[in-house]
């Protein structure tokens, strides 16, 4: 029985890391898109986001912001941002 389960959590966190696996990837693509929106290298475009709440923006509504085009997270990005305090449109 206890191996039953052991392996039962083996999975579940092997699911789990595999899902922040991929929402890391698309944090780091999305910086890069905004990044070349923007005109910024990719460590200006993070440290903006990341100042101006985009970063947050991206974690919380992944499981929407990952169905759409990068175009439109951009712009959903640039929005958050702007009604942060970011100055970039």
């Amino acid at each position: 029985m206890r191996k039953i389960i052991v392996n039962f959590a083996e999975e579940i966190l092997i699911d789990m890391i595999v899902k922040l696996e991929d929402k890391l990837a698309y944090i780091i693509a999305v910086v890069n898109e905004f990044a070349a929106a923007f005109s910024l290298n990719p460590q200006q475009a993070y440290r903006y986001l990341d100042r101006f709440k985009g970063i947050d923006f991206v974690d919380k509504f992944y499981n929407v912001e990952h169905t759409q085009p990068f175009e439109d997270v951009v712009e959903d990005l640039a929005l958050h941002c702007r009604n942060n305090g970011g100055a970039l449109a």
